[in-house]
Formats: structure tokens, sequence, C-alpha cells
């Protein structure tokens, strides 16, 4: 019970950097104690606010589900509840999983740890999205695992924001019951942790079959394991060296690299030609599923309902329209009218049909270069983590600059790790490298990060002084930082 208090304090000390939408600390108390009584050990876990947990909020930061409660657990929350769990809350996001900086919610951005609290207000750094929520509670201390979901880097960029790991697990060995969807064919629950190991021991808490998602696969009982990096194939895929890679990732990725050959691994050039079509190809087909996985979402059956009583929302198409305009935003009526768009008879085989045969090339690429090596090495963006202003201020690109890297992983459903390495030269922020392995060798991933992972330490050392600084400036007081 100790720990989870101490997360709870944890959490109310944070508030100021919006990582929950809901905070749920009863529960997680319940839950602890009912895990002690079954002679489990709790810790504190923070789910992104995607996932449904029976009977608290489920908002995907949007004003069309403010008021929606769902009446049943996700499989992968569930599992984790059973194996000690304690939810200490929902977790702040981009709206519906749509973004890059977890900047975009309808209750305001999610700050990292690492910002300056002198300026908070005015700017900070960006934690990454859309799963910056889950990824600030891990880097702040007050929960030791967050659960996000990964589409096309939304797992992986935050964790390289935050020196964290993130794992996106193999498409399909964890459930997808009960998670909200962007993009129903890449879509993964995904896992922010402090090192490797804890990574792959929430994992297997979550893996398994569910009759309840028909895509869901079983890991494989014979994996590949290496307990030594002698004689590992790593490869360099050379379209990874890009314009927009800045020199503080290219250095990072070079030292990892380096490190992993010093270690005894063979560093190998690789090609993925069709790479560079990953981000059109995504966003075609994301923009498909979003049109059609939002549909639900009217205003009639459940959601957000305008009480206009302008002469527009006499009919049902109206009522509709307008309870979509007042509750969503920008960015996700776009990529629904896309979609529409996309899905145009007259359109649908010039855009569509054409996306989804790149992905198959893309897939195809993936599968050939991992036939020929272990495993590719990578950057997961273009530098360090950008501040709020900056990102604004360009119009969002640096976004579509960092999915480069993560966006073909989803595309092909390989598992991949993100791990930090290294630090920027200026302002010793930390960055992230890659580790894509074939299909079902998540743990093989979880392996290799596992012996360069004392590159991190440092990190935990920033962090810890983050965690310092807050509690001491922190105006909440020890005898009521307690209460709910």
């Amino acid at each position: 019970m100790h720990k989870i208090e101490q997360a709870i304090a944890g959490a109310i000390r944070a508030r100021s950097h919006n990582a929950l939408i809901t905070e749920t600390f009863d529960l997680a108390r319940a839950q602890a104690r009912t895990a002690l009584d079954n002679g489990l050990q709790p810790f504190p876990v923070v789910i992104k606010d995607c996932f449904a947990l029976e009977s608290v909020p489920m908002t995907c930061a949007s004003r069309m589900l403010e008021s929606f409660t769902p009446p049943y657990t996700a499989t992968v929350v569930r599992r984790l509840i059973e194996n000690g769990a304690c939810v200490i809350g929902k977790a702040n996001l981009d709206e519906f999983c749509m973004g890059t900086s977890s900047a975009l919610g309808a209750f305001g951005p999610v700050k990292s740890g690492l910002s300056d609290e002198s300026s908070i207000n005015e700017d900070w750094l960006i934690p990454g999205g859309s799963s910056g929520g889950p990824a600030v509670a891990v880097q702040m201390g007050f929960a030791e695992m967050g659960l996000g979901s990964d589409t096309g880097g939304s797992t992986r960029n935050p964790a390289a924001f935050n020196g964290l790991v993130g794992l996106k697990p193999t498409y399909g060995i964890c459930s997808r019951f009960g998670l909200v969807p962007l993009v129903n064919s890449m879509d993964a629950p995904s896992i922010f942790a402090r090192t490797p190991e804890e990574c792959a021991r929430y994992l297997k808490m979550m893996l398994g079959v569910d009759p309840l998602d028909a895509t869901s696969l079983d890991l494989p009982r014979e994996r590949r394991r290496v307990e030594k990096l002698e004689g590992l194939r790593v490869g360099i895929p050379k379209e990874m060296h890009n314009d927009t890679l800045s020199s503080d990732a290219w250095a990072v990725w070079n030292a990892a690299a380096a490190a992993l050959e010093r270690a005894g691994a063979r560093i190998e050039m690789v090609s993925l030609p069709y790479t560079k079509y990953s981000l059109i190809c995504y966003h075609v087909l994301a923009a498909v599923d979003v049109a059609s996985n939002m549909a639900r979402f009217d205003g009639i059956s459940f959601g957000h309902r305008s009480k206009s009583e302008d002469e527009s929302t006499s009919s049902t198409y109206g009522l509709l329209a307008a309870s979509r305009s007042e509750s969503l935003n920008e960015v996700v009526r776009g990529r629904i009218f896309a979609g529409n768009y996309y899905l145009m008879k007259e359109n649908r085989a010039k855009y569509y049909e054409q996306a989804l045969k790149v992905r198959r090339l893309i897939a195809d690429g993936m599968k050939k270069a991992l036939g020929e090596v272990d495993v590719l090495l990578t950057p997961v963006a273009c530098g360090p983590p950008p501040l709020y202003s900056d990102l604004s201020k360009g119009g969002f690109q640096r976004e579509d600059a960092d999915d480069f890297y993560t966006q073909p992983v989803n595309l092909a459903g390989n598992p991949a790790i993100s791990v930090p390495f290294g630090s920027s030269s200026e302002k010793g922020l930390p960055i992230g490298v890659q580790l894509i392995g074939a299909h079902f060798e998540d743990l093989l991933l979880t392996d290799i990060a596992r012996l360069r992972f004392d590159s991190c330490c440092k990190y935990r050392l920033v962090i810890g002084e983050v965690i310092k600084k807050i509690e001491e400036k922190s105006e909440v007081k020890r005898s009521s930082e307690m209460e709910v």
C-alpha cells in the first residue's frame, strides 16, 4: 500500500503537467488491497484514456466522449489488474490519438517533466504523442508502467522524448478489445517503463489470445533469446539517413551502432526501398479507418449532442453535423473528411487500393531486410523534444518528420522498442534509438536493449532531479496529499 500512496502523492504534486484526465485514487487503493489479499505485490500504473475501465469515464481527450462511462474493461487492462496493477488514473493524449505532441486534446496539453518549471504555463517541452500522458506519468515517477497505444509511433515517440523505454509489440499479440481504435489494422497496446526488463515483464502479463478480439494471437513458445551480442547481425537502413535527421540524432544513432559493434555485433547496411512512401500511405489508410470508426460518434446513440436550437439541427443529419462540429477538433474533422473522400466510388481505386498495395510493398521490404539481419537499428525521431512554441510555429510539420522513422513498423505489424541512448549537445535532452525485429521477436528486442541499457541510467538522475524540484515548489502540504 505504501507504494500506491506514494504514487498518489506524486500524481497530486505533478498536476501542473496535466498527465491525467481522470484520477482514480480510491480505485487504486481498493485494487491494492485486493492484490495483497491475493498474495500479489501491488504496482502503480496509468492507462491512456482510450482504454476502457469499467465505471470510469473514457474521454479519448474529446468533448465528444466527455460524459461517456464504459460498462466493461479492456482485456489488457484487466490482465494487468489481475497481476497486481493499481490504476492511478486515465492519462491525457491527443484527441482520439490523432497527433504526435499530446497538445491537441480537449482537456489541455501534456507537459514533459523536463520542462522549465518557472515558465511551464507559457511554454513547455513536448512530451511526444499521442501517448504523452502515460509517458509523463512514468517519467515523473507516479507510475511504474504506462499503458499506451501505438498506431504510427505513439508510444516510441514519447518514450524517446522522455528518456524512457517504449515497447510496441507485434500486431495482435496483445488484445485490442476495449481500445478505441484509430487504425484497426495498425493499433497495438504498448508499454512505457524504465527498463527493457520491465517492458518484458508487463508484456508477459498482457499476452494471449482473447475471444473478444478476432485478430489476437499467441506469442509462439519457441522464441529466440540472446545472452550476448557477439555475432548479432544489426541492419542499418540507409533510407533512415534523410534531410530531416538532426546532427544530434545522427550522432546518437551512430553511437548506438558503434556500441553494438564493440560488443561483438556485426553492423550491415540494408535497404527499405519503399519507406519513403510510408507517410502518404499511412495518411490515406488512417483517414479511411478514421472515417469508418468515427461514424459511431454521432451524438444520437451516445456522445456529445448539440443543444443548439438553430433550424439546421431540426433534422437528424443537421443534429449529427452540429454535434460533431462542436465536439471534435480540426484534426479529427479533417481526417474524417479526407477518409470519406478516399472512399468515394470515383476515388477508392485511385487512393485507398493503391495505398493497400504500397503497404504490402513496405511490409515485404521489412521482411526481406529482417531476413538478412537479426534486427534493424534506426532513429526514433529527427531530434530531441521541441518546445511547444517551436512546434506550433512550424505548423506542427515536425510531427511528420518524426513519424517517418516509426510508421513503417506499424504498416508491417512488426515489434519495435525505443531505448534512450544519448542526449542533445545543447540542452542535454534525451534522444532514443529504435530496434525493430521480425514478427513475434518482441522478447529478443528486450534482450538486446537490456544488454545495452547502461546508457539510460543518466536519465534516471535527470528525472529524479525534476521530481525533487517539483516537490520543493509544490504548495500541496503533506497533510493534504492523500486527499482525493
